[in-house]
């Protein structure tokens, strides 16, 4: 398998290319926000009021990093559960961002709205944040910055590490795996 070497803005024709299952390698801007950031930015979003950043081809990591030990731009920046941004992911999907990168399932609004808006969904290994941490060459606070380890960030990365979990099309890695593995017990095979 090869790995698809991809650079921000994401754009729709670049997520098109991107399905199911591919790895790829990240570099470009990405911001970060997690659940209580999600939820201002759609509040934000109701009001009319301008945004902190442009969430058109933008990415969003679904990470709370911890502060930088010296020597380095970010502590551990391991992906969160992605499930509890799933109340405010369609929207933010269609005003624009074209990416989310987390861990864990999506609902199916989230996943209809990635089908009707060109969005891709790439998982980041959880549990290796410290790893993850050494991809991102900077930070800067962005927005709401009282809400601390999940304020807005945007960061640099290169060639962060990435799996297509769902593509826009709607084909999910998860379903996919376990109906191949589901697949391969049924032809007689054990864990044995």
């Amino acid at each position: 398998m090869t790995t698809k070497e991809i650079t921000t803005p994401l754009k729709k024709s670049d997520v098109k290319s991107l399905k199911c299952g591919d790895s790829v390698l990240l570099t470009g801007e990405i911001y970060t926000a997690r659940d209580a950031a999600h939820k201002r930015l759609v509040e934000a979003m109701q009001k009319g009021e301008d945004l902190p950043f442009d969430l058109q081809d933008s990415i969003i990591y679904y990470v709370g990093p911890t502060p930088p030990v010296p020597g380095r731009v970010i502590g551990s920046a391991g992906p969160t559960t992605s499930g509890r941004m799933d109340a405010y992911a369609p929207t933010l999907i269609k005003e624009g961002i074209t990416a989310m990168i987390g861990k864990g399932v999506r609902t199916s609004d989230v996943i209809s709205a990635m089908k009707e808006h060109t969005a891709v969904y790439f998982g980041a290994l959880g549990g290796a944040g410290a790893y993850l941490a050494e991809c991102v060459e900077s930070s800067q606070l962005v927005a709401y910055e009282d809400l601390g380890a999940e304020a807005i960030r945007r960061l640099t990365v290169a060639k962060m590490p990435l799996t297509v979990i769902i593509d826009c099309e709607g084909n999910n890695l998860y379903e996919k795996g376990r109906a191949l593995y589901l697949d391969f017990r049924g032809k007689g095979e054990t864990d044995e």
